[in-house]
């Protein structure tokens, strides 16, 4: 009975059991959606777990990380290397998308008469200035409280350069108290993570449930050109930029850390998958701890290549289905924008739709087809999240494979 307990607690049974997890909640939430509807609660618990580790860890990890480095040149190497990755990535998606989107022009013009969008009435104009604002903590314990990310990783950055500068001793006292905060955050993700398959049958049970297939059906073409250029950026685009830069074999590193795009697709959510990411970056991926402590909690809220080019496809859809010609210009000039927006779409569920009625403003694109689509935004929502944090795991990856030649080769 014990090694049996002992296999089921183990990291490799967990992961069979959440595909088997993935496969049976589609089943029940296809054949018993009342049943499914009516257990959603233990699927928010799981991830309600999740995101209670998330603020902590990011903030002692990112701590850990910038007090570790010893010096401000090793942070801008890190950094310049990590935001240059994370905006190439974001670009080539929109690239894809934009791509894909002109080799097939999904979605015939159709009259928005008797469409409407409520939520776009709560979507204050986009300021750039408001954004970049938004980033600055004006009271850090009300961010560490609400779990404004962008926040806390500024002012954990900032506070980790400052303690750069203290005495030695108040230093290794900081030091030694936050990384103690560190692990005991990763120790209690891999309990929760342990609670993995029973949390992603539920809410993919759910998730169809609410759904229906019926919608899907309705939207396959949409669905399955968005997938498509998810799974082309994922499988293709993203391995070819890892093994360019860090001269790796990207399959193998992939195959490595794959239950972080499960538990990504599940959730939803890049913060909720953030503690799972940096325990597998580390003890499955072979990445420095002190590597991904910063670039995944930064990609967690800047890095959106799915979100990206998810937006890319939607708003050129409704495009089509507004009858409105973009030209070629106009789709770049589309792409460059969401580029420069995705930093500002948090990492939580469907957040990508307030970016879209932004974008649709901007494009002088009319917000109610939104209507058309919106249906399906959940299931896309788990698909590009998985690509979203993918993402990050090869930046990581790749960042850290960088500065290791680096350092055994300073004259290179």
């Amino acid at each position: 009975m014990k090694p049996f307990l002992r296999y089921l607690t183990s990291e490799q049974a967990t992961n069979r059991l959440v595909i088997i997890g993935i496969v049976l909640g589609i089943l029940f939430g296809m054949f018993l959606p009342e049943w499914a509807l009516a257990q959603k609660a233990l699927g928010k618990a799981f991830v309600a777990f999740l995101k209670m580790l998330v603020v902590p860890l990011v903030f002692a990890s990112i701590y850990v990380a910038i007090s570790g480095l010893g010096g401000l040149e090793q942070l801008r190497r890190i950094g310049l290397k990590t935001i240059g990755l994370y905006v190439l990535t974001t670009a080539l998606a929109v690239l894809l998308a934009v791509v894909a989107m002109n080799l097939f022009p999904i979605g015939e013009a159709v009259s928005a008469e008797g469409l409407s969008y409520d939520r776009a009435r709560d979507v204050a104009p986009f300021s750039l200035s408001a954004m970049l604002l938004s980033f600055i903590p004006t009271n850090v314990f009300n961010a560490l409280a609400t779990g404004s990310m962008m926040q806390v990783i500024v002012f954990a950055i900032l506070f980790g350069i400052a303690s750069l500068y203290l005495e030695e001793k108040h230093h290794s006292v900081m030091l030694d108290v936050f990384t103690g905060i560190s692990e005991a955050m990763l120790k209690l993700a891999r309990w929760v993570i342990l609670f993995t398959p029973l949390g992603v049958f539920s809410l993919i049970s759910y998730v169809v449930a609410d759904q229906g297939v019926q919608t899907i059906i309705d939207l396959w073409k949409y669905i399955l050109l968005v997938l498509g250029v998810l799974l082309l950026h994922g499988l293709v685009t993203l391995p070819a930029v890892m093994s360019l830069f860090a001269r790796i074999n990207p399959w193998k590193y992939l195959n490595k850390i794959k239950e972080v795009p499960l538990m990504a697709f599940s959730t939803a959510s890049s913060a909720a998958t953030l503690p799972v990411s940096m325990r597998v970056a580390v003890e499955k991926g072979g990445v420095q701890k002190e590597t991904a402590s910063f670039v995944l909690p930064l990609g967690a809220t800047v890095s959106m290549d799915g979100t990206a080019a998810y937006l890319t496809i939607a708003v050129l859809y409704i495009a089509n289905l507004a009858g409105v010609d973009m030209s070629m210009g106009d789709q770049l000039l589309l792409g460059f924008t969401v580029v420069a927006l995705s930093v500002g779409v948090a990492a939580l569920p469907s957040a990508s739709l307030v970016m879209m009625v932004v974008i649709l403003n901007q494009a002088n694109l009319p917000i109610e087809y939104m209507a058309l689509i919106v249906v399906v935004d959940r299931i896309l929502d788990m698909a590009r999240t998985s690509l979203n944090v993918t993402s990050d795991m090869v930046v990581a990856k790749t960042v850290d494979t960088i500065n290791r030649k680096a350092q055994r080769d300073p004259a290179g």
